[in-house]
């Protein structure tokens, strides 16, 4: 977008944007939103930091959504290719919105609570992810949007300390299980989940109260604000996907290597099987495989290699993309998510990837790229 664009929506502002400033934060427009993407420490420091200690991130900006109803369950299943019918009480689950070619529309979180489905969207598709869901399930369940409420993520391997602080019954979760709690005064909604490969917390807390809840946050020891600039580098040394780069309505959950997102009971055979947008074409994939795959990259050398450049073979023949890279921090060297034809996917295998008209070379690695510290009890 540029600045002479005079008919640009005005950006929107996260409830915790005073505080942003504040704190000195460097503002960035994402996602429609005014939002920071490092504070004076630096993304560097903000990084190492978050796998040392506890990271703050405002993702206020993501999109959170109710489903209510009996039919809540069934009518989500009819969009994405995942179990919800059989997600157990206060338990977090992965999936993906599919296109009718089996292209990925987004990917979400749903959790299931005594009353409804809570559902957490990417920030640059909610809109579209909302239209999504009134137009396909609202005759099934009720589709409510939640623009009130703010989404604080408390990330690293202190977090669970810092947080314990406000109410010690959060220790007492594990990975991808959530539930209400009281933090100090202020009711949220949290699980433990998060975007960093890090034990963490995402925390749903009405707008008018996250001020309040990230001060009693920022006030702990281990707690430092992070920005969006560190999210990305920890996300990929974790190798999670970003939307819009590393997965798109152009690529199917197979070729992003997430078959492990679609459960056995919705697959071909399944007691559930298909029923959702593209399910002859996913099927079709995990039975026979599909021509490219999303892999992991590590270089030896030292020059980043980012979104963008082209990964050769030997003979200089194109088999490749890369999605997203950047030196990893922890690391400690070049890493990346990238597409390779099937034919060079395997692990092991060395490609060359296009920089500055010059081949660094790469092999093909195991994701995560630093060992995940999520806690599963």
């Amino acid at each position: 977008m540029s600045s002479s664009d005079t008919n640009a929506a005005p950006l929107l502002k996260t409830p915790l944007h005073a505080l942003h400033i504040e704190l000195g934060a460097k503002m960035v427009p994402f996602g429609g939103y005014d939002m920071p993407v490092q504070y004076p420490m630096g993304v560097m420091a903000e990084h190492k930091h978050t796998r040392a200690a506890a990271g703050l991130f405002d993702v206020s900006h993501m999109g959170q959504v109710l489903l209510k109803g009996d039919g809540a369950s069934a009518a989500l299943e009819t969009i994405v290719p995942v179990d919800v019918i059989d997600l157990g009480l206060f338990k977090q689950r992965y999936a993906l919105f599919t296109n009718e070619a089996g292209g990925i529309l987004d990917d979400l979180m749903i959790a299931r609570r005594p009353d409804d489905l809570f559902v957490v969207v990417n920030a640059g598709c909610k809109v579209q992810d909302i239209a999504h869901m009134q137009a396909r399930i609202s005759d099934k369940c009720q589709v409510l949007p939640l623009p009130d409420q703010a989404l604080l993520a408390l990330q690293g391997p202190q977090a669970v300390t810092a947080l314990s602080r406000l109410n010690p019954d959060v220790a007492k979760l594990t990975f991808m299980t959530g539930g209400f709690f009281n933090l100090d005064g202020i009711e949220t909604f949290l699980t433990r989940s998060g975007y960093t490969g890090e034990d963490g917390f995402e925390i749903s807390v009405a707008g008018d109260q996250a001020e309040a809840l990230a001060r009693k946050l920022l006030a702990q020891p281990e707690v430092k604000p992070i920005g969006l600039g560190a999210r990305d580098s920890l996300r990929l040394e974790a190798g999670l996907c970003l939307y819009g780069h590393d997965i798109n309505t152009e690529i199917t959950p197979v070729e992003a290597s997430l078959t492990w997102a679609i459960q056995k009971v919705r697959r071909a055979g399944g007691a559930r099987a298909g029923g959702y947008p593209g399910a002859a074409v996913v099927d079709a994939q995990l039975a026979q495989g599909a021509a490219r795959k999303r892999v992991g990259l590590v270089s030896s050398e030292r020059m980043p290699v980012r979104e963008g450049a082209k990964l050769v073979n030997a003979d200089g023949l194109e088999v490749g993309i890369v999605t997203s890279g950047t030196l990893g921090p922890t690391v400690g060297k070049p890493v990346a998510l990238a597409y390779l034809s099937k034919e060079y996917a395997a692990l092991g295998t060395e490609v060359f990837a296009i920089v500055r008209d010059k081949r660094t070379p790469m092999t093909v690695s195991s994701t995560p790229f630093t060992p995940n510290g999520y806690f599963r009890g």
